[in-house]
């Protein structure tokens, strides 16, 4: 019997209903692994791409218990977790490319992974060149050349949220053998990876996972046995590893996570489509909307939205007047991260790079994340932050 969504999240890394013992998984932290005799401690030292426990860096019962179950959410077949989001993306990358390979990644990217490119795969001589995100398939293949290795995507986009067209942009990538990653943090669960084209999806366990605001942690899926061992071995090669105090909390928020998603889900739309009838703003950038670049793909591929989405405001408002409104909100915090329980606020005009000559819009933008707050408190918060941006 094949496990509905909600019903995964309630049972995966778990012993079983019918099993002895405590409902949650035991916390284990350990460095060294003691072995019987040499023996087995050679045979089990092979072993490096099962969950096995034989050295605190290859993984704990804890780590095994959330890897096992973000590959069930994420419809693969193996996990690594990592120590954070960025991690996640990073690790991936160093672990496939070499020297003298073409990456391409889309304009929209979020900001830490343009500075890794830029910065990081740059002095070990690995090229990046940034794409339309609302490209076709015909117009990524015209960039693909001899030594292009990985196709990067991150559908919606960080901050202005572009939907990519994920299986046509997938389909021009393999036709050359190039490999398609991910960045799945916004699509947790409402974007199938693998069932549309993907072969690495990373994740910010940070953010809806987590789902309290406490813990940093990233996840990278395969769907395939060979990207596995390339996977798992680079791993381990770059010391990547996860707290298993952090891997047990996001064990523990991943069981609520199906609830929040959707109570989030059904907010954020409430408040967008406020936003949307606002004087103020000139559009929302929700995917979910119409007005959001790429809707038509998102209508498509995805099942439902998480609580993140822009809003762009008329011209005539500067970035000092939307800093104003942001002040004046009482129930938003200003913070950076997303998919906690609360809401957040930030402007991002002015931490949007852009190589690619994408990213234009009417005026200044701010990212909301919409929390569990009522949501009649929350629009009522937002009426008089309006007021402070027209007043400023």
């Amino acid at each position: 019997m094949t496990e509905k969504f909600e019903t995964a999240l309630v049972h995966a890394g778990r012993a079983g209903t019918k099993s002895y013992g405590y409902v949650n998984p035991k916390l284990t932290r350990g460095s060294t692994v003691l072995y019987p005799d040499m023996a087995t401690k050679l045979t089990l030292g092979k072993r490096y791409l099962e969950p096995v426990e034989l050295y605190g860096i290859c993984g704990t019962d804890t780590h095994f218990a959330l890897e096992g179950a973000i590959a069930e959410i994420e419809g693969g077949s193996h996990c690594q977790v990592v120590g954070s989001g960025l991690a996640a993306i990073t690790m991936p990358l160093l672990a496939y490319l070499s020297a003298g390979d073409h990456l391409l990644v889309p304009d929209s990217v979020y900001g830490p992974t343009r500075t890794f490119c830029g910065i990081v795969l740059r002095r070990f001589g690995i090229e990046t060149s940034y794409y339309n995100p609302m490209l076709d398939e015909a117009g990524l293949a015209a960039l693909i050349r001899d030594n292009t290795k990985v196709l990067f995507t991150e559908s919606p986009g960080s901050h202005t949220f572009e939907v990519q067209d994920i299986p046509a942009l997938a389909r021009a990538a393999h036709a050359s053998g190039v490999k398609v990653f991910m960045d799945n943090t916004w699509g947790i669960h409402h974007f199938q990876p693998f069932a549309h084209g993907v072969d690495v999806s990373i994740q910010a366990l940070t953010k809806y996972v987590g789902g309290h605001s406490d813990i940093i942690l990233g996840a990278v899926t395969v769907n395939s046995d060979s990207d596995w061992a390339w996977l798992r071995k680079g791993s381990l090669e770059l010391g990547q590893y996860a707290s298993p105090d952090d891997c047990w909390l996001a064990l523990r928020g991943l069981r609520t996570l199906s609830v929040r998603l959707r109570a989030q889900e059904q907010a954020a739309l409430s408040v967008a489509n406020w936003f949307s009838q606002q004087s103020e703003v000139a559009r929302v950038l929700h995917p979910a909307l119409p007005s959001c670049p790429g809707h038509n793909f998102f209508k498509r591929d995805f099942t439902g939205a998480c609580g993140l989405f822009g809003v762009v405001f008329q011209e005539r408002f500067n970035a000092a007047a939307v800093v104003k409104m942001i002040d004046a909100l009482k129930l938003f915090g200003i913070g950076a991260s997303w998919g906690g329980y609360e809401s957040l606020v930030l402007p991002t005009t002015g931490t949007i790079s852009r190589s690619a000559g994408t990213g234009v819009f009417e005026g200044e933008i701010a990212r909301f994340q919409i929390g569990l707050e009522n949501t009649e408190d929350l629009i009522a918060d937002l009426t008089h932050g309006l007021a402070a941006l027209r007043a400023g």
